[in-house]
């Protein structure tokens, strides 16, 4: 369907099968978008695990750290009526692809920072912004001490009754980064995706006031 190349993720293509649409980058899928309408298929994956059984507002502000093809956007308004999205997106390529193939620009409420999100969080610290949903998947595989460090600028920015989820590598950073948040949460919890996989899902909700009182 389309292919064009970006200097910070390469290769970039957009693929139709009979029902999905999928997002390739470094031969990897990072979105699929079901070009018949019927999102059960995803049911499996962790874009729907994470946001599976949570307990949201009517209408949360979220933020979402990395976008792929924004799979997730979509799962999250299906389940509820966003006050606000912000997106957080390194490559701005990939922001336009999603918006061109992915739906993006028919959703209501979206607000997206193209950069680094060691450097945009700080602002939105200073804006004293916070969210009852944010999703972290920008890190996997990232140096555990990255990893580490991002999480911990996330846990500020939770709201009094918030949720921070992260996908995570089994093997690599996923219990030192959940042991890293257990003094920021009241409840955090681990679950690894599929048994044959290496997605590890961190849930952390409800921040203690100190966290909430930070600046990441």
């Amino acid at each position: 369907m389309f292919e064009t190349r970006s200097q910070m993720s390469g290769r970039i293509r957009v693929l139709d099968d009979a029902r999905d649409r999928r997002l390739i980058i470094a031969g990897d899928t990072l979105s699929t978008y079901p070009l018949d309408g019927d999102w059960s298929r995803v049911e499996r994956e962790y874009w729907w695990k994470a946001l599976e059984g949570l307990e949201l507002p009517a209408r949360p502000s979220a933020l979402f750290v990395g976008l792929g093809g924004g799979t997730q956007v979509h799962l999250l308004r299906r389940l509820t009526k966003p006050s606000r999205i912000t997106i957080i997106e390194r490559d701005p390529v990939i922001i336009d692809v999603a918006r061109e193939w992915f739906g993006l620009d028919a959703v209501p409420r979206l607000e997206f920072c193209a950069g680094d999100a060691a450097d945009l969080l700080p602002g939105l610290a200073r804006l004293e912004r916070r969210f009852d949903f944010i999703m972290e998947d920008a890190a996997y595989g990232l140096e555990v001490e990255g990893a580490i460090d991002l999480a911990r600028a996330l846990a500020g920015l939770v709201s009094r009754r918030g949720t921070l989820v992260l996908n995570r590598h089994w093997r690599h950073d996923a219990k030192a980064v959940r042991d890293t948040l257990a003094a920021f949460f009241h409840e955090i919890g681990m679950r690894r995706v599929k048994r044959e996989g290496e997605n590890v899902l961190i849930t952390c909700a409800r921040p203690v006031g100190w966290v909430r009182r930070r600046a990441p």
